[in-house]
């Protein structure tokens, strides 16, 4: 109001009272908001680098919540793990039932093999080369290999071949290569019984110069004559417990799978052939890949056992048992992985975390106020306008006085 004349030290007084009014504003403002720096018009500086700091913080702390379900995966993924070693301890429980349980074969496959040769002598355990045994040829093929076994009067082992002249070197080169049968000596002269072994009791012997398949033995002779095979007689008892084994072990491989098949959180099963990638910085130049397995049954090697083809006998009870053994080895190996993983995650979870706090830290003491000091700032500036009111009143009483005189 430029018409209004004030005199000099009036509107000193004035000035002074507006700049403190401006400045209590300030302080009033700093004490409600907590903050010295609220516009980038207080401090530019501070405002964007304070600005600059939580808007990194954000961002990390977005990526929180992705490493918290990574967290969570792994934690599903070993819990499946630690489910499935059990129920594969179980089904080794159950093979070795088989081990323990009776015989499966009252009697087990075995043919004789009469020599035709022209030897005089006896033939003795300690000598089966002095009758007509002596120069026969006998050939042991198996699905893996062949072995040929000449009866002489020395002792030589090679590559899928022998010389033998005692029935213990026989035994020996047999069990060697592999050849499941035994040999003894026969109540019929000038003959051998070979017999399946205890481990394979339900394997088939054939007078065959053809390689059979699984556990058989095929037995073919030259100078001797190979005999009629008698095969294995199953025991009715020991087998029907031996196929409620077999329904046993398929209920527990069923349920290595559905147990797989159930390890997953939020969607992603690290056991069912799911990948995990987890980033841990704003820029995505932090990151770790996660590969998934699959570990149901077929994929840790089990399959369901066939009632009066499987755990006929230990033979085919070990073979199972290898398999579990394979299995239970494979998931402590994932278990090591997931371990290293989920430490090396938890690691970085907590990174983030105190990353988060020291960047929040440093934007609080660019932009924070202290409220003590503000406090008393609003102090001093109230005593100032008190003090300033009362001078621009003492500086209107000049003219109060000349007021008096014109009435």
């Amino acid at each position: 109001m430029s018409g209004i004349v004030l005199s000099s030290s009036v509107r000193q007084n004035l000035l002074s009272l507006q700049s403190t009014a401006d400045l209590l504003s300030t302080t009033q403002n700093r004490l409600a908001t907590g903050k010295k720096v609220n516009t980038a018009l207080d401090n530019p500086t501070n405002f964007f680098t304070a600005q600059s700091l939580d808007n990194r913080a954000s961002d990390i702390n977005n990526l929180l919540d992705g490493i918290g379900n990574g967290v969570q995966i792994l934690q599903a993924a070993n819990t499946g793990i630690t489910s499935l070693q059990k129920l594969v301890d179980t089904a080794k429980s159950i093979a070795n039932q088989v081990l323990q349980s009776p015989v499966g074969y009252s009697t087990k496959a075995n043919v004789d093999v009469t020599g035709t040769g022209a030897g005089t002598g006896t033939t003795t355990a300690a000598d089966i080369d002095a009758g007509k045994l002596g120069g026969a040829i006998l050939t042991f093929k198996t699905a893996t290999g062949t072995l040929a076994v000449t009866v002489g009067s020395t002792f030589a082992t090679g590559t899928g071949t022998a010389t033998v002249k005692t029935l213990d070197q026989l035994n020996s080169v047999l069990a060697s290569n592999g050849v499941a049968v035994t040999a003894s000596i026969s109540s019929t002269a000038d003959t051998l019984t070979f017999t399946s072994t205890n481990d394979a009791a339900a394997q088939t012997i054939t007078a065959s110069a053809t390689a059979p398949t699984g556990e058989g033995v095929a037995i073919s002779a030259a100078t001797a004559t190979v005999g009629t095979v008698n095969a294995a007689v199953a025991d009715p008892t020991s087998q029907a417990t031996r196929s409620n084994l077999v329904a046993q072990y398929n209920v527990i491989v069923q349920q290595i799978t559905t147990t797989a098949q159930d390890s997953s959180f939020n969607g992603v099963n690290l056991l069912n052939g799911d990948n995990l990638k987890l980033t841990f910085n704003e820029t995505n130049t932090s990151s770790l890949n996660i590969n998934g397995v699959t570990f149901n049954a077929g994929g840790l090697g089990l399959g369901a056992l066939t009632a009066g083809s499987d755990f006929l006998d230990s033979f085919s009870a070990n073979a199972v048992i290898a398999k579990l053994g394979t299995a239970s080895n494979t998931l402590r190996s994932e278990a090591s992985a997931l371990g290293s993983n989920l430490s090396v995650v938890q690691i970085r979870q907590d990174f983030s975390k105190n990353l988060i706090n020291v960047l929040q830290t440093g934007s609080s003491n660019l932009t924070l106020a202290d409220t003590n000091e503000e406090a008393a700032n609003s102090q001093a500036l109230s005593t100032r306008q008190s003090i300033a009111v009362s001078a621009l009143s003492l500086a209107n009483q000049s003219q109060q006085s000349v007021l008096q005189l014109l009435r």
